[in-house]
C-alpha cells in the first residue's frame, strides 16, 4: 500500500520539496511522508519544513449528491458514525438563494435558488406517512406521528415532520451507541422535533436543548419579543456517551480579582485559604512555627512542602497569622459551558468565512459542537450540509466526515470550498458519489432532473448557474473573465442541451452572444456534435482577449464526455462565481492527504 500511495503523489510531493523519508506510524493505517525544504506552491501554500503529510489507505471522506434518505439506507452502514449534526430546513415557508459576486465583491442581484422549505401536504407525503406507519418503526414513533396527525392535521408543518421522520429514524441507525446528534432549528419547529427525537432515541436521552443567540433584537419586536435565537437539539444514542466539556473565558469581572503580581512571569494571582473548612485531625500540624488552622489545613505536610518550595504560598507577617496560598489567573479552569450560547456571533455581510449560502452558520459554533462530542479520527456525517460548514470544520478538526445535499450546486460549492481554504491537494481526502463520472451517470441526472444536470455542467466549466429555468433564452449560466486591471469582467454565455441537438440551437446561441455583447459562448452537448453544428461555431469568428491579445474560437462546442475526460474550454482566466472563504491552509503543520 505504500508503494501505491507513494506513486499516486509522486507528482505533487515533489513538487512540495524533498521527500526526507517515509513510513507507517501508530496502528490506525497512517502513513506519514516527511517533506523538507518546501517552497511555496502555486496556489500560495507554503509547506512548513520539515512537513507530515498524513496518508491513510482506510478512509476517505464523502461528499454524496443524493437524497439523503436514500443515500443513509444505500451506503451508510449501522452504527458507523460517532457525531451527526444536522441543519436541515425549518418549514419557515421561504426560498433560499445563494448569492453570487459582482466585479465589485458585492452581493450580485443575480441569484440562484438553493432550496425551498415550503412544505405541503400531498399525495407523495401521505405515502411516506404510511411507509412509516406500516414499516418497521418502533411503536413509539408511530403513536407520536399518529398523535401530531390528529393535533396538527394534515397541513404543511406536518408534511415537514413526515419528511424528517424516517431521516431521523436512519441517523439513529447510522450512529454509534457511543454517538451524539445535534438538530439546529428553529422555534418554528423545535418542540414538534423535539417530540419526534424523544419517540426515536427516548427521553432520557435527551441531553441538552442548546439555546444559540444568532443575532440582535430587530425590528420584528412590536408586538411580541424579539425572535433573535436558534436551538439545537442534543441527543445521545445512549447512556455511554462520549463527550468532552467545553469551557468559556473568564469575565473581566472575575479577571480583576487577581490583583497580585510578583512579576516573575506566572502573571497575576489571588491569595486563598489553606485552612480546611471542615474538622481534619490528621491534618493539624504547625509549618515553620505558624500554627494549624482550628479545623486543620486543606493540605498535607508533603504538598505543603511542595506549594513552598514553588514559591506558592504567602506567609504572614504577623507569627499567630494564616499561611495562605497564591492563586494563579494562567491556572484555573475556564467557565464550564453552559446550555445558552451568546459569545459566537452569527456570519454577517464582512465575515471572512462568508460564502453567500443561505442558512451558514459560523464555523466556531460547528467547530464547539465537533470538539464537545467526538475526537480526531471519528466520523461526523453532516445529512443536510448545504454551504459545508460541518464538512470544513470536520476537516480542521482532524475528523472523517460525510457529507450529504440533494442538490449539484452545493456539492460544488464546498469542493470549491474545501479547495480555496486547505489547498487543491485536500481533493485527495474526499471522493464524491452520485456526481456523474461516466455518460451513463451524467444521462441518469438528466433524466432525473434537468435542471440539476443544467448545474452540474455549468459548474464544470467554473460558471455561476442561470437563475431561473423559463425565459432564459436558452443560456443555462455564466462564466465571467478578467479584462482589465481595474475589476472590469467580461461574460462567457454557457447553453447546456442534454437532448438531441442540431444546428439551429448553436446558431441561437451566436445571437444570444451578439445580442448580450458578450465575449464568447460555450455550447456544451450529451450527444457528439454534427458537422453543422461545428460549421455553425466556425463561422462565428474569434474573441480577442484585451489583457494580453490572445484570440480564441467565440463559440465552443464541448461534449459531456470530453468534459468527464478533463477537457475544457479554451478561454482565459476564469473568475471564481462563489464568495471565498478566508485561506488558513498555510497556517497548519500537517497537511491531511487521508
Amino acid at each position: 500500500m505504500l508503494i501505491e500511495l507513494y506513486r499516486h503523489f509522486e507528482q505533487q510531493l515533489h513538487a512540495c520539496g524533498d521527500i526526507a523519508g517515509y513510513g507507517q506510524a501508530g496502528d490506525d493505517g497512517h502513513v506519514f511522508i516527511a517533506i523538507q525544504d518546501a517552497p511555496t506552491d502555486s496556489s500560495g501554500l507554503r509547506w512548513n519544513a520539515p512537513m507530515m503529510a498524513r496518508v491513510s489507505g482506510e478512509w476517505r471522506n464523502k461528499l454524496y449528491y443524493g437524497d439523503n434518505l436514500d443515500v443513509l439506507r444505500e451506503h451508510i452502514s449501522d452504527e458507523s458514525v460517532d457525531l451527526i449534526y444536522l441543519d436541515p430546513p425549518f418549514n419557515s415557508n421561504r426560498s433560499y438563494n445563494v448569492l453570487f459576486k459582482e466585479k465589485s465583491g458585492e452581493d450580485s442581484p443575480a441569484q440562484i435558488q438553493a432550496f425551498d422549505d415550503t412544505w405541503t401536504w400531498s399525495h407523495e407525503t401521505e405515502v411516506l406517512y404510511i411507509d412509516v406507519m406500516t414499516g418497521p418503526a418502533s411503536n413509539e414513533v408511530k403513536n407520536a406521528l399518529e398523535a401530531m396527525r390528529k393535533l396538527l392535521g394534515e397541513n404543511d408543518m406536518l408534511a415537514y415532520l413526515v419528511m424528517m421522520t424516517p431521516r431521523l429514524i436512519e441517523l439513529h441507525r447510522v450512529l454509534k451507541r457511543t454517538g451524539a446528534l445535534y438538530l439546529h432549528c428553529d422555534p418554528t419547529a423545535s418542540h414538534y422535533l423535539k417530540m419526534t427525537l424523544d419517540a426515536i432515541f427516548g427521553p432520557k436521552n435527551f441531553r441538552n436543548e442548546i439555546v444559540w443567540k444568532r443575532t440582535a433584537v430587530k425590528g420584528d419586536a412590536k408586538v411580541r419579543y424579539g425572535r433573535v435565537h436558534d436551538l439545537l437539539l442534543f441527543y445521545s444514542k445512549s447512556t455511554d456517551l462520549a463527550f468532552t466539556a467545553q469551557t468559556t473565558l473568564h469575565s473581566d469581572e472575575y479577571k480583576a480579582r487577581f490583583k497580585l503580581d510578583d512579576k516573575d512571569g506566572r502573571g497575576p494571582y489571588q491569595d486563598g485559604p489553606l485552612d480546611s473548612p471542615n474538622p481534619r485531625p490528621n491534618l493539624m500540624y504547625n509549618y515553620k512555627g505558624y500554627p494549624h488552622p482550628p479545623n486543620g489545613w486543606r493540605v498535607s505536610p508533603g504538598e505543603m512542602e511542595r506549594h513552598d518550595m514553588e514559591g506558592r504560598l504567602i506567609f504572614p507577617k504577623n507569627p499567630g497569622g494564616r499561611i495562605r496560598r497564591k492563586l494563579y489567573l494562567a491556572e484555573q479552569p475556564g467557565v464550564p459551558m453552559g446550555d445558552v450560547w451568546t459569545d459566537i456571533p452569527p456570519i454577517n455581510s464582512q465575515a471572512t468565512e462568508r460564502l453567500g449560502y443561505p442558512t451558514q452558520k459560523p464555523l466556531p459554533l460547528l467547530e464547539r459542537v465537533i470538539a464537545s462530542s467526538s475526537r480526531p479520527g471519528d466520523t461526523v456525517l453532516d445529512p443536510f450540509c448545504g454551504c459545508g460548514t460541518a464538512i470544513d470544520a470536520a476537516q480542521k478538526l482532524k475528523r472523517n466526515w460525510i457529507g450529504i445535499d440533494i442538490t449539484t450546486l452545493a456539492v460544488d460549492l464546498i469542493d470549491a470550498r474545501l479547495r480555496h481554504t486547505y489547498g487543491e491537494w485536500v481533493t485527495a481526502s474526499y471522493e464524491t458519489r452520485g456526481i456523474p463520472k461516466d455518460l451513463s451517470g451524467a444521462r441518469a441526472l438528466f433524466a432525473r432532473s434537468p435542471f440539476e444536470f443544467e448545474r452540474w455542467c455549468v459548474g464544470m466549466v467554473d460558471g455561476q448557474p442561470n437563475t431561473r429555468q423559463v425565459g432564459d433564452k436558452g443560456i443555462d449560466g455564466v462564466i465571467r473573465i478578467p479584462v482589465g486591471g481595474r475589476g472590469q469582467q467580461d461574460k462567457i454565455l454557457v447553453s447546456v442541451k442534454g437532448g438531441t441537438t442540431n444546428p439551429s440551437h448553436v446558431r441561437d446561441l451566436v445571437g444570444v452572444v451578439t445580442s448580450e455583447r458578450a465575449a464568447m459562448g460555450v455550447f456544451i452537448t450529451m450527444n457528439k456534435p454534427t458537422a453543422g453544428m461545428r460549421s455553425a461555431a466556425d463561422r462565428a469568428g474569434l474573441y480577442t482577449w484585451p489583457v494580453n491579445g490572445q484570440t480564441y474560437p467565440r463559440i465552443q462546442i464541448i461534449t459531456i464526455g470530453e468534459l468527464l475526460d478533463g477537457k475544457r474550454p479554451k478561454t482565459p482566466p476564469t473568475l471564481n462565481p462563489y464568495f471565498r472563504a478566508e485561506r488558513r491552509y498555510g497556517d497548519v503543520d500537517q497537511a491531511e492527504l487521508f
